[in-house]
């Protein structure tokens, strides 16, 4: 089955040819069907008929373009209601999204407990070194989130926290 027409079908009623655009998919997804299966993910929410298989299919991406894809995705209001599934199927991915650092301690900083707690995972995972000016965009925004006198979630905070190690000790790696 062609890409074009998995695209087709998951965007279709007939639950039927979802189904098989989502089997097509465990064999030939690429970047190019993220925002249809993120949207698939939104329409679904309520009965969550194909969100286990749609997961399984975003962390199993291989394609490298899919890490642009996913974060446009995750900047977007639109898919907030299901952007901590979004995270949850990156740190399972084998794809590096080292470079954004930063839009992980922001989504941390702005999001709920579990998208937090998810960033930190994203993190704890990045595989290569993390470059000087990541480091610096994502202690800007630990500075923002601490300066905000808003009353604080104890156990998100707990978690900022430990994002904010987790920085410290990337960033002395830069200078050792």
């Amino acid at each position: 089955m062609k890409v074009k027409q998995i695209i087709e079908f998951l965007s279709s009623n007939d639950e039927k040819q979802i189904k098989k655009a989502l089997s097509g998919l465990k064999s030939d997804g690429d970047a190019s069907v993220i925002e249809p299966l993120v949207e698939l993910l939104l329409n679904d929410r309520m009965d969550k008929k194909f969100q286990k298989d749609v997961l399984e299919i975003l962390s199993s991406i291989k394609d490298t373009s899919a890490v642009d894809s996913m974060i446009t995705i995750l900047r977007t209001d639109k898919y907030l209601p299901v952007r901590q599934l979004l995270l949850s199927t990156i740190w399972n991915t084998s794809l590096d999204y080292t470079n954004y650092l930063p839009d992980f301690v922001l989504i941390a900083c702005e999001g709920d407990l579990l998208e937090a707690l998810d960033c930190l995972t994203i993190m704890e995972n990045m595989p290569s070194q993390i470059e000087e000016r990541h480091i610096l965009e994502a202690q800007w925004h630990l500075k923002e989130y601490l300066e905000n006198t808003a009353q604080k979630d104890e156990k998100k905070a707990q978690i900022i926290s430990e994002i904010a190690l987790f920085i410290k000790d990337a960033d002395r790696t830069i200078e050792g």
